[in-house]
This record gives C-alpha cells, sequence and structure tokens, in this order.
C-alpha cells in the first residue's frame, strides 16, 4: 500500500454508496487529486466536517485501483466557517471552487501557483477586509494569467500599441485601439479597464476607490473574457451578488433605523454605550 501525504483545499464533494464520499481536492505538490473518504457521511465519522468545500487541510492517501483513499485529515484552516454565512462571499467563494476546478483539468498535474491562488483568495474571503466581488475579480484575472489567457489592458490586444484604449473585445482578446476594434465591441468607462489593471497587480489601493458602476461592468467584462476561452458557463457565476460591500453590521442597522423613522441604541439619549 503507497501512503503519501500533502495539503490540499476541498473544491467539491459527491455521494459514493450509503455512506462514503468522493473528494475533490487540490493538492500543492500533486494538483487536482480525486479521492474516497469511507464513512464520511455517517455520524461518527473523525474527520467528516474537515473535507467540506473551503477546507484547507493536511490529507494522508493511499493510492488505489481506481481512486485513491483517505486515511487521516487534519484541519489547517477553516474558511468555510467564515464565508458559508454571508451570501455573497459564499458565491464568490462557489466560483473561485469552479474555476479552479475547471481550470486543474488533469489530475495529477503540479498545480503549485493556482494553490496558491486559491488558498490566498480564500483567505481573503473569509477575513472580510476587502469587497467581496473585487477578491473574485482578481481571482479570476490571475487565473486567467496563469493559464494563459489573460486579457490585455494597457496595450492593443491585436497590434499592441499602448493605451489607453476605449474597446474593449472578448473574442479579440482584450482591449482594442481605434484601429483595429472590431464592429460590435464593448466601450468600456474609462476607469473599469484601469481596475481590471490594478485587481491584476494587487494594487488594492486603486481598486478600492473605484465606484460601484465600475465594478460591475468590469466584473461582467472578467466573467465574458474568462468562460469565452473556456468555452462553457460557470453555473456559480450568475449567482454571485454584485453590490456595495458592508463593512459593518451597526452601519446596516443604522440605515434601516432611519429608514423607518426609529431610533437606534446608540443614539437613544445622545448615548453611544
Amino acid at each position: 500500500m503507497s501512503l503519501y501525504r500533502d495539503t490540499g483545499v476541498v473544491l467539491r464533494v459527491h455521494k459514493l454508496g450509503e455512506a462514503d464520499r468522493i473528494i475533490t481536492l487540490l493538492t500543492r505538490r500533486y494538483g487536482k487529486v480525486r479521492a474516497v473518504a469511507k464513512g464520511v457521511r455517517r455520524t461518527t465519522s473523525r474527520f467528516g466536517a474537515r473535507v467540506e468545500p473551503f477546507c484547507h487541510v493536511d490529507v494522508q492517501l493511499h493510492t488505489g485501483r481506481t481512486l485513491d483513499v483517505i486515511t487521516q485529515v487534519q484541519t489547517l484552516d477553516a474558511f468555510g466557517v467564515h464565508i458559508v454565512d454571508d451570501y455573497q462571499r459564499y458565491t464568490a467563494g462557489c466560483a473561485v471552487l469552479e474555476t479552479v476546478d475547471r481550470l486543474a483539468a488533469e489530475e495529477g498535474e503540479p498545480v503549485l501557483r493556482m494553490y496558491l491562488l486559491v488558498t490566498g483568495a480564500l483567505r481573503a474571503l473569509s477575513g472580510r477586509e476587502r469587497d467581496p466581488s473585487l477578491v473574485l475579480d482578481a481571482f479570476l484575472l490571475r487565473a486567467m494569467y496563469y493559464a494563459g489567457w489573460a486579457p490585455a489592458l494597457s496595450e492593443c490586444a491585436r497590434c499592441g500599441s499602448a493605451g489607453p484604449h476605449a474597446a474593449f473585445n472578448v473574442q479579440g482578446g482584450g482591449a482594442m485601439c481605434v484601429d483595429c476594434r472590431p464592429t460590435g465591441s464593448a466601450r468600456p468607462a474609462s476607469q473599469t479597464l484601469p481596475l481590471l489593471e490594478a485587481l491584476l497587480h494587487g494594487d488594492w489601493a486603486g481598486a478600492e476607490q473605484s465606484t460601484e458602476a465600475v465594478r460591475r461592468e468590469g466584473s461582467g467584462l472578467v466573467a465574458a473574457h474568462l468562460q469565452w476561452h473556456m468555452e462553457r458557463q460557470l453555473r456559480s457565476l450568475p449567482l454571485v451578488e454584485r453590490r456595495e460591500h458592508r463593512s459593518t453590521v451597526p452601519e446596516i442597522i443604522r440605515e434601516r433605523a432611519a429608514a423607518v423613522d426609529i431610533t437606534t441604541p446608540e443614539t437613544a439619549d445622545g448615548a453611544t454605550g
């Protein structure tokens, strides 16, 4: 029996028989791995909750005839705890996992960059410090960069002339100059392509200064470019909620209180505590 150990992120799970599950992981050294977790659906299972989507785990497996078998699991990061209770973050996280599953199509092929990218994206989503829509778009742009599909943003995709350019064509590969743009090209706002370039290169200070309208337009271009090159639609992308991120619960409470003309406990009698 050949044993091996690696760290990985659980991408998805499938039921197998009455008590087992097939777990798909993206691992650091072995790439995408599909393995059986025996008895994991029983209430007496030793590691049932550790092999759920969004879990970052240290896993031991042994090689089987068709599928490997998980024999030991230790949780490294429970990203799902801070993701699943927020719809916007949950749908963004699902889109991240589905994209990774599609891009890392070959089992056993090393994909270290993709592994580091997905763990970074899930850590950012669970940290709740950045807008989940921006985190998702930054992830998708970088994933396409690693796959060789990154859209041209600061130069013309056809002739290479330096931008900024006013047109964007998904089929053509990104930004297009006046001479090269085909009929029907999109004409995004002047701030949209700089936003995508900031997300691609990790300029969060510049990205977070963008307006909600610009973020929505950028998200649409990123999704269209990704799905064109993948030649299929991601099921999770239409469910992603695109809205301005609210950082604190008290802000939402105050807005709702003002809408119905009531006084919140924080402002009653001029007190703050």
